[in-house]
């Protein structure tokens, strides 16, 4: 039996290889299942539209070649839930060009009924530069 973490280790790999299906059997098929995208659009609810979005971002000329935990992950499981958090970096090629990005990513799963893990939430998102305009806010000694 895999463990959350090993899940999601899975899901990475998936995404790297494009394999859609596969990628969309990571997600708990519901459609109150809800992802925040790290692009543009802010978030995706139900499962439908997270498999279309899969399909479309396989399709939109950009290749994950990598993903690595920077920081992390960090977990904890119960029974039937699960969480694994921390910063990962994501290395993607776009025209010939790679580009790298860090993120903080965070998955919540959830057991289906054959006892497998599913991603039924997702975040991965990027901090803004200075969101209130007065820089970093921690005191430095």
């Amino acid at each position: 039996m895999k463990t959350a973490i090993d899940q999601i280790n899975s899901f990475f790999q998936c995404t790297i290889r494009q394999e859609v299906a596969q990628i969309c059997q990571n997600y708990f098929p519901d459609e109150e299942t809800y992802v925040f995208v790290e692009g543009p659009r802010y978030s995706t609810v139900g499962y439908t539209k997270i498999a279309q979005g899969w399909g479309d971002f396989c399709d939109a000329g950009l290749k994950l070649e990598n993903v690595a935990w920077v920081e992390g992950p960090f977990t904890e499981e119960s029974e039937n839930l699960a969480w694994v958090a921390g910063m990962i970096l994501l290395t993607v090629a776009v025209k010939e060009q790679l580009i790298q990005r860090k993120f903080r990513a965070t998955f919540v799963l959830r057991k289906n009924e054959a006892g497998d893990w599913q991603i039924r939430h997702e975040h991965v998102s990027g901090p803004l530069d200075d969101p209130y305009g007065i820089g970093d806010w921690l005191k430095k000694n």
